[in-house]
């Protein structure tokens, strides 16, 4: 059941995120709950991040609104065992996310969608793995993007959705996607971690 913390709402005059997932998802859905626990989790996470780093003048709200829909194109894609019967292959949520968010003009909450996934995808991971993604650079470039896609890599859909990974759960599922991915990661978690 998704909590909706006080802690995690959006600041007054802020986008409600709930209204936004209620105009694509049936509010007591398997996939509504999953995508909003888990939009929760990563919220909570990249707001603590925000909060230690009070130097860089993150946009909070950004961040929160972004976490809680980063996922919002999940719908559309093949991955019933979390209630999505769409027809998309599931590494095409991010771009089908963006393109929701585009339409409802939020441009930066459509960048964070597209750009999420792992800890981005180039253009050449594109091509050379023949991804089923528009030929791009798809990888989180401001520190809210980045805070987010971090943030994301410790919870899943699957399973316990309030269960947080291990920096060692994560490093060993995404080294088979390749080095140059967990060395971001790395990197990310001395400077969001430390």
């Amino acid at each position: 059941m998704a909590t909706k913390g006080k802690e995690l709402r959006s600041p007054k005059g802020g986008l409600d995120v709930y209204a936004i997932l209620e105009k694509y998802y049936q509010k007591h859905s398997q996939a509504y709950q999953i995508l909003t626990i888990h939009g929760e989790c990563v919220a909570k996470k990249a707001l603590e991040i925000a909060r230690r780093r009070k130097e860089w003048k993150l946009d909070k709200a950004l961040i929160y609104e972004g976490a809680m829909l980063h996922d919002i194109g999940i719908f559309r894609c093949d991955a019933p065992s979390i209630g999505c019967v769409g027809e998309e292959p599931y590494i095409k949520h991010g771009v089908i996310g963006s393109e929701l968010l585009m339409s409802e003009g939020l441009p930066k909450h459509a960048l964070i969608c597209e750009r999420h996934t792992g800890v981005g995808i180039t253009l050449e991971m594109i091509i050379q793995r023949n991804l089923p993604l528009p030929h791009r650079e798809m990888v989180p470039i401001s520190l809210e993007e980045q805070i987010i896609c971090f943030a994301d890599c410790f919870f899943s859909k699957s399973g316990d959705p309030t269960k947080e990974k291990s920096v060692e759960q994560i490093v060993k599922g995404m080294s088979k996607h390749g080095a140059e991915q967990v060395l971001k990661f790395q990197t990310w978690c001395k400077l969001f971690l430390d």
